[in-house]
């Protein structure tokens, strides 16, 4: 096999849905996985709920109304029931308000895709490789308008391995490049308290390279537009609802034009809905409905979710959820945990 198509192969394993080959092109797939349990739990609707460790992923926008110190740390065994034992998807976030400055935060995702073996042209084996994909971030937000607007952004460096040379070429499958996050939070649209709005663009970035700039593939550019409602809350009990729609704008068109252009195939676009009911602050129940018919990626979610409070500062929280994962195996199970202080 070429390196151009062990690359495309496994930029296809790692999405885990062949479908993914008759999507807009793009790179970097793996910035594209929503991490966390909460989130994952709701249908994977959550830019306009995030408020935890998880928000500058989701949001770098929503991160502006926190005011505490937080951490968290997501696990997904991905695709785990297909025959793949070895691919983990592993998330740890940071998040810090600070007096007169605003939010700083940052994060780091790693794709592990496991060992691969790899064979020459006439099938001997040249022996094993490990793939792997890993970007991080820093981000900063604030609130515009008090209790009302938060605006965030992060600048993130990403760097990636797929494979060594296969003999066909000298290149190793490898790219290092680097992109933007973009997001802001609208609080009580409307006026209607509990009614919250969210924009975000994520991994806007340069084309990504693997072998040779002709080959160039773009990045993983998508728009996000969530809502959530907050139907009621007090301190026996609470319910949020949401619903977001995702779009990945991706094709050869150059950056700036993806803007306009990357919106001709609108059946690409991802939509999801979620529900959270809490009860005492202490135990959430999660589901929702994730829906993407181009990555044939389509069905209910669910999830469940602990929380312990220490004293009024300190409060720990675990989740848990099962999400969709298209035609190899039914359902990703995402384990997180959080931490508040």
């Amino acid at each position: 096999m070429s390196l151009r198509h062990i690359t495309i192969s496994l930029c296809l394993i790692l999405v885990g849905v062949a479908p993914l080959a008759a999507i807009s092109q793009g790179s970097l797939l793996f910035l594209t996985f929503e991490p966390g349990g909460r989130a994952n739990g709701m249908g994977r609707a959550y830019s306009a709920v995030a408020d935890d460790a998880f928000a500058m992923w989701w949001n770098p926008g929503a991160t502006a109304f926190n005011r505490k110190g937080q951490l968290a740390a997501n696990h997904i065994p991905w695709l785990q029931g297909s025959g793949v034992n070895d691919m983990f998807y592993e998330y740890l976030g940071w998040n810090q308000y600070f007096e007169g400055i605003g939010n700083l935060n940052a994060h780091i995702v790693l794709l592990d895709a496991g060992t691969q073996d790899q064979t020459d042209s006439s099938g001997l084996s040249l022996g094993i490789f490990h793939s792997f994909d890993i970007a991080g971030a820093v981000g900063y937000s604030d609130e515009i308008i008090p209790g009302k607007l938060g605006v965030g952004a992060n600048f993130k460096l990403i760097y990636s391995y797929l494979a060594p040379p296969t003999g066909f070429t000298d290149s190793e499958g490898k790219a290092f490049s680097f992109g933007f996050d973009l997001g802001a939070k609208y609080l009580d649209l409307a006026n209607l308290e509990g009614l919250d709005l969210s924009f975000v663009i994520q991994n806007i970035g340069p084309d990504v390279t693997f072998v040779d700039q002709d080959q160039a593939d773009p990045s993983p550019m998508t728009i996000r537009l969530g809502t959530a409602y907050t139907v009621f809350s007090s301190p026996l009990n609470s319910l949020i609802v949401s619903a977001e729609a995702s779009k990945m704008l991706a094709n050869e068109d150059p950056l700036y034009e993806r803007f306009l252009t990357g919106w001709e195939y609108m059946d690409e676009t991802i939509y999801g809905v979620g529900g959270e009911y809490t009860y005492l602050d202490l135990i959430s129940l999660r589901g929702g409905y994730f829906y993407d018919e181009a990555g044939s990626i389509t069905g209910p979610s669910f999830g469940v979710g602990i929380q312990y409070k220490i004293d009024t500062r300190y409060k720990l929280n675990a989740d848990f959820s099962m999400v969709p994962a298209g035609e190899l195996t039914d359902f990703n199970k995402v384990f997180s945990l959080g931490f508040e202080f």
